[in-house]
């Protein structure tokens, strides 16, 4: 076909809608049987719910159908066009110098019928009108598009480091396990336990059964055996979405200045990013995976705008979490850089801002206890016990994140990159493009005021449009901002106006850059 034909969806994807529908049906029919035998026999129950079934793969199918007949889609030389709908009408059309990104997704179905969802976006915040999503076309045309869309005039100048930045290392998964995720899918299993068994009606011999596998047992231990049951099963289900997520993981650069992240065991994901909108790194440590010594690097990039009904992980992932000094050579490698600049020495935050963690902490451990020994004293004695349990349990857990959220802090200058990192439970440590620094912020609490520390905030048009230096000394973070990005925050410093000094008067010490100033205003993020 010529370039600038209309073309059509792929037929089979009736296919893989009826085999969606027909999972969904038969997901449903368990329940629905069950609920529906309760006043009438059994084949009747199962006869009611495979005419429910195949009633909704047979309106299913007809809506694919009609929807396959009336999309169309063509890709001309100076715009994307996707007209669709029955009764309403809907023709939009993307401007491909705007386009920043083509991925490719595809579940296991899709995959063995060689088809994928090709989902086009100008990485713009402004929902689903910035993106257009073709359901589904064949992985041959889903390569093209994304190839034709992206494709950019290169530089004959510029060095060429095409080729493969990182490949799977399958003993990388040792840190799913370590990551917040698996506590989460425990307490998930935990509940989908209940609610099955709440479907069925047998909630509670399911609660009394448990409770007589701990007949013998203090309540303490059974709690305590309960949650690390929890925590098993959620290191089971993190090490599989792990491997779903990650495996054949490929990062690679291309021709024509992108970068390719290709991962995915059972869907299939492609994500492609433009090198020109990159403006960083961000190097992330959560508290179980840096005890590990290991680290994730995510892009800080223009247009990785996500919508809510996004299913999959972020698109800024760039490499899983890996032992640091390998994060640290592959961040290195995707900025064009000898030296990764997450390494250089960071300098260290005042003891005021030791202090403020400190204070914080505790007052989120004993203030809670304050209000349970009161509740104790007036109601129970029991509260009582729960409230020196949570102080003597918590407080020093408290007193020891504070402390490693200080040693956390710190700020600097590599090269054209501007670097700060904070945080204790999760860590980061961002490298950001001075030159895509294009405005500051500074910010000053009561307390911070009579501390002498402040917050400064670089905004920028990519990732998550401002990073925090937070803390800093009222000197020290105004001089950190003016050798970042010189002249840029010159014109709001305050400075007094010197007279010249008669020549018996001492000489006049050179003022402090920590001299009050007016704030910045923000400018919108716009790409550079």
């Amino acid at each position: 076909m010529s370039e600038g034909e209309w073309r059509r969806l792929d037929p089979r994807t009736l296919l893989a809608g009826a085999a969606v529908l027909c999972g969904v049906a038969g997901g449903a029919a368990l329940p629905a049987v069950a609920g529906l035998s309760g006043g009438r026999p059994l084949w009747q129950a199962v006869a009611w719910v495979l005419a429910g079934a195949a009633l909704l793969v047979l309106g299913g199918t007809a809506a694919d159908w009609v929807r396959l007949r009336r999309t169309r889609y063509r890709v001309g030389t100076e715009r994307v066009d996707l007209h669709t709908g029955l009764l309403l009408l809907k023709r939009r059309s993307l401007a491909r110098e705007r386009i920043r990104s083509v991925d490719l997704t595809a579940n296991p179905l899709q995959r063995f019928l060689g088809l994928v969802k090709v989902r086009i976006g100008t990485g713009e915040h402004t929902g689903g009108e910035s993106t257009l999503e073709l359901e589904l076309v064949t992985r041959t045309e889903g390569e093209r598009l994304r190839r034709e869309l992206l494709t950019r005039p290169t530089d004959r100048q510029e060095p060429d480091h095409d080729g493969v930045l990182a490949v799977l290392d399958p003993r990388w998964i040792r840190y799913a396990p370590v990551s917040f995720l698996a506590p989460a899918l425990g307490g998930a299993a935990a509940g989908a336990v209940l609610q099955v068994s709440e479907w069925f009606g047998a909630q509670a011999e399911v609660i009394d059964w448990i409770g007589d596998r701990f007949r013998d047992t203090s309540l303490t231990w059974a709690i305590t055996d309960l949650v690390l049951l929890a925590t098993a099963a959620g290191a089971v289900g993190a090490l599989g979405l792990w491997i779903e997520m990650w495996w054949n993981y490929r990062l690679e650069r291309e021709p024509g200045g992108t970068l390719r992240v290709r991962r995915g065991l059972f869907t299939a994901r492609s994500v492609t990013l433009e090198e020109r909108r990159l403006r960083g790194i961000e190097l992330v440590e959560p508290l179980g995976v840096r005890l590990f010594g290991a680290a994730r690097v995510d892009a800080v990039a223009t247009g990785l705008a996500q919508d809510d009904d996004d299913k999959h992980a972020d698109l800024k992932n760039l490499l899983p979490a890996a032992p640091r000094e390998r994060a640290e050579r592959v961040a290195a490698l995707v900025l064009r850089e000898p030296q990764p600049p997450t390494g250089t020495p960071l300098a260290a935050h005042p003891r005021a801002a030791r202090a403020r963690r400190l204070r914080r902490a505790l007052w989120s451990v004993l203030g809670p206890a304050a209000v349970l020994a009161v509740l104790g004293a007036l109601l129970t004695p029991v509260l009582l016990y729960v409230a020196a349990g949570c102080a003597l349990v918590l407080g020093p857990v408290a007193v020891l994140l504070a402390l490693d959220a200080y040693r956390s802090l710190g700020h600097g200058v590599s090269g054209g990159y501007l670097v700060a990192r904070s945080g204790s439970v999760r860590r980061t440590t961002v490298a950001l493009q001075r030159s895509g620094v294009i405005g500051w912020t500074v910010k000053q609490s009561y307390f911070q005021r009579r501390a002498g520390i402040l917050t400064v905030t670089a905004t920028t048009a990519a990732g998550e449009g401002a990073y925090d230096v937070l803390d800093a000394g009222e000197s020290q973070g105004l001089a950190f901002a003016a050798e970042a990005v010189p002249g840029l925050l010159a014109p709001f410093l305050e400075t007094p106006d010197l007279e010249t000094p008669d020549p018996g008067t001492p000489a006049l010490e050179t003022p402090d850059l920590g001299t009050p100033f007016v704030e910045t205003p923000e400018a919108r993020p716009t790409e550079r």
